[in-house]
């Protein structure tokens, strides 16, 4: 009997390790379906897009934790349209890019973006934008290369404080046992949050199917946890006083009903950097860059502008 209940014990603690080492890796039969290009950068493949005419004013848009860079399908092809050379990329171990092991702390993505940068020969200044955890990476690294900007644009920032909830603090707080809560639970609460916005109006067609089948892919559960436990671990008061300190334009863009990042961040940030420039999407939550992507655009194409003069 006690042999029974012991072995039953062991499949339940190994059945997450087990269900992700059966998922497909991404790879390159995966690829062939992918729009854009792929570069060999050192810690991996990096899937990424240009859009826009050569010679345009660039923009880099950098996406969050759990949607990869098709959440720009509602903003750049509008940016493109508007003259701007626009370029989205999918963080390591989103979308089709690789999932190399390692804490997904700041230097671990803005690494990432020096060596697509490098690849691809970008050498003229440009604007960043980044979207939720995209904010954090932007944030550390305009802290690092300001010179090579010409603004950072925030949209639903994180970095200045958020509360994911109690099971987040355990399974980002208690090593193996967090990890082992998540990779157990995580793809169940994923669909579920992801669910709830299947009514919203979507500039991103089909977003909500894309987004769940994210959790297909070998390491993506560990890439979002990685993440949780490394930038999205900290305030980045240090970094957004060192982009004000440096005299780099900013505007932070937030959604009123934003349950994710609050809008309180927005406190945080005058009080960080009073320079900074901070508009706010009414009716807008977490989702403002594909559900109010009309309202994202009508305020990103005068602070591109500007950024240009």
């Amino acid at each position: 009997m006690i042999e029974w209940l012991l072995a039953g014990l062991a499949g339940v603690v190994l059945a997450p390790t087990v269900a992700e080492v059966l998922r497909p890796r991404m790879g390159p039969k995966t690829r062939q379906e992918a729009p854009g290009a792929f570069a060999e950068l050192p810690r991996g493949v990096t899937h990424y897009q240009w859009q826009g005419p050569e010679g345009g004013p660039l923009v880099v848009c950098v996406h969050g934790l759990t949607t990869p860079s098709f959440v720009w399908e509602g903003i750049a092809p509008q940016l493109a349209k508007a003259g701007y050379r626009v370029l989205t990329y999918d963080l390591y171990g989103r979308g089709y890019s690789d999932r190399p092991r390692g804490t997904q702390e700041a230097g671990f993505f803005t690494t990432q973006l020096e060596h697509l940068l490098d690849h691809l020969g970008v050498t003229e200044r440009f604007t960043l934008i980044g979207y939720s955890m995209g904010g954090s990476i932007g944030a550390c690294y305009a802290e690092l290369h300001p010179e090579r900007l010409n603004k950072l644009i925030l949209l639903a920032p994180a970095g200045m404080g958020h509360d994911l909830g109690p099971v987040a603090r355990l399974v980002v707080n208690y090593g193996g046992f967090g990890r082992w809560l998540f990779m157990a639970m995580y793809g169940r609460s994923f669909r579920q949050g992801t669910e709830t916005e299947r009514d919203l109006p979507s500039s991103v067609p089909d977003i909500v199917d894309r987004q769940q089948n994210e959790l297909r892919y070998r390491g993506f559960r560990g890439a979002v946890l990685s993440s949780m436990r490394g930038i999205l671990d900290r305030d980045l008061e240090e970094e957004h006083r060192s982009v004000a300190e440096s005299g780099l334009p900013v505007l932070a863009i937030w959604g009123r009903e934003d349950e994710v990042i609050p809008i309180s961040g927005m406190g945080k940030l005058a009080e960080w950097n009073r320079r900074a420039e901070q508009e706010v999407i009414e009716g807008a939550g977490h989702a403002l860059a594909y559900s109010h992507s009309s309202e994202v655009i009508a305020l990103l194409l005068p602070a591109l502008e500007a950024a240009q003069t």
